[in-house]
């Protein structure tokens, strides 16, 4: 019964996470769109950092509720969940997308420095990743391909 709810904590996590990841890019492309010092840039540059800060513990979340979902039954489970190879291969799209997490952050604040180079194209490319590796993650846990 445990292992029920903490998995749907876990979800929870996943999906507030996703939204941020889905949201935060976004964001990216109108802020590389307008000129620098104006009004709407500032509301935009506001709107991201508090969504970013918001993100961090949400990002936290998923890894701690995904870890205690593995080590919840012991080490036998431990053991289980390490013969998965399914699982091996979506915790590294995890840390991916932490990675991008963190160069979010690293973007977030060339923004916030007036040193961004990228076009508002590039980030709407950018901003697709995050579909791409959750659609990965969703047929890596619910087919269990490996």
């Amino acid at each position: 019964m445990i292992f029920l709810w903490l998995k749907a904590i876990h979800v929870f996590f996943v999906i507030s996470w996703f939204a941020g990841l889905f949201y935060l890019p976004r964001i990216f492309v109108n802020l590389a769109s307008v000129p620098e010092g104006g009004a709407e840039r500032a509301r935009l540059l506001g709107m991201a950092v508090r969504l970013k800060r918001f993100m961090i513990p949400l990002m936290l979340g998923t890894w701690i509720f995904g870890i205690t979902l593995i080590v919840s039954g012991g080490m036998d489970s431990v053991h289980f969940w390490l013969h998965q190879h399914w699982l091996h291969a979506k915790l590294v799209l995890v840390l991916l997308l932490s990675a991008y997490d963190g160069y979010c952050k690293k973007l977030l604040r060339d923004f916030q420095n007036n040193r961004n180079t990228k076009s508002h194209k590039w980030f709407r490319w950018f901003n697709e990743v995050p579909a791409i590796v959750l659609l990965l993650i969703l047929i890596l846990v619910i087919v269990k391909p490996f």
